[in-house]
């Protein structure tokens, strides 16, 4: 099957398999991984320190894949500057850059004429027309199913995908709800010129920061395992249902605000869940698609698992 389309051409990729950003889990190891296996790997940047230790994830990426890769920012959530954090990706000549959350025409703006392929992420079409006279070269649409933050009406992959694909001229990928062959193909049908994943590649040998607990939790999820929480801060996002997502789904309940829920939804109580498995002292990103992971594959095993399944579903077509 001919996997050429407008991202892996944009993007000089074999498929058009794109790695989300994941906060605190998207490092040299799993990038080169996708990469490796033909799609888009990213690290992301605003999980690092600094940017001294940006440019060293960059350089350690480097020696991992000759591949091109991404950087993501994301910016929405952020309460420290970015600016510093770009410079070094546009330093560094990287191939590609993704902007979630938040206004991307800052970053745009930084790394405009460098070079540099701009993604963007959205979860409405009215977004996505912004990006595009932002100058993005293509956007990720996520739907509501997806893991981590979402948009704030609750339109599904399905119905927002064509949405967007009918609204704009770029490229359009598609994200949320996507894990396998049948999802990819689906999102082609639907218009779209690449899928993007974040949770699905969590599971996966070579996301070595996801602890393992995070990993079986995964596994052991169903299609009704996740909940969305920060609604009330009008930033929904969604995540594995334990006592802790509980417990600020009933603090947003009470009103208690960004202040009586900091505690809760910071990157320390994020951490000891995907990081030291503290499963019921922390809360874990996930998008409904986990209820369709079996299994831990390296990343080169998962992309021929698609590959093999959305030629499968192709070859009945004929």
């Amino acid at each position: 099957m001919n996997w050429k389309t407008q991202v892996t051409e944009k993007l000089g990729i074999t498929y058009p398999v794109i790695q989300g950003g994941l906060a605190y889990l998207a490092y040299a190891e799993l990038a080169a991984a996708v990469s490796n296996a033909g799609g888009l790997g990213q690290i992301t940047a605003m999980s690092m320190n600094s940017p001294d230790e940006l440019r060293a994830e960059i350089k350690r990426l480097r020696t991992l894949t000759r591949n091109p890769f991404g950087v993501n920012f994301a910016i929405g959530q952020q309460r420290r500057p970015f600016e510093d954090m770009v410079a070094v990706a546009v330093e560094e000549k990287v191939p590609a850059i993704s902007v979630t959350g938040g206004n991307p025409k800052p970053v745009l703006d930084l790394v405009k004429g460098k070079g540099i392929r701009t993604l963007v992420l959205v979860a409405a079409r009215r977004q996505a027309e912004k990006a595009e006279e932002l100058g993005a070269d293509a956007v990720m649409v996520v739907g509501q199913e997806g893991g981590g933050h979402i948009g704030r009406d609750d339109v599904g992959t399905f119905v927002l995908t064509p949405r967007v694909v009918d609204a704009v001229s770029i490229p359009v990928i598609a994200s949320g709800g996507i894990g396998d062959g049948r999802g990819l193909m689906a999102a082609l049908a639907l218009g779209a010129e690449g899928i993007e994943m974040g949770t699905r590649f969590i599971a996966t040998k070579e996301c070595h920061h996801a602890h393992a607990a995070y990993k079986q939790a995964l596994i052991e999820a169903t299609e009704t395992s996740t909940t969305v929480i920060k609604r009330s801060l009008k930033a929904p996002a969604r995540a594995l249902k334990n006592p802790w997502t509980e417990e600020i789904l009933k603090l947003e309940s009470e009103d208690r605000g960004y202040e009586g829920l900091k505690d809760y939804i910071g990157g320390e109580a994020n951490k000891r869940y995907i990081y030291e498995g503290e499963v019921e002292e922390g809360f874990a990103w996930a998008g409904q698609v986990a209820s369709s992971i079996t299994d831990v594959p390296s990343v080169a095993e998962l992309f021929r698992r698609i590959i093999q399944e959305a030629e499968g579903i192709r070859s009945k077509w004929n």
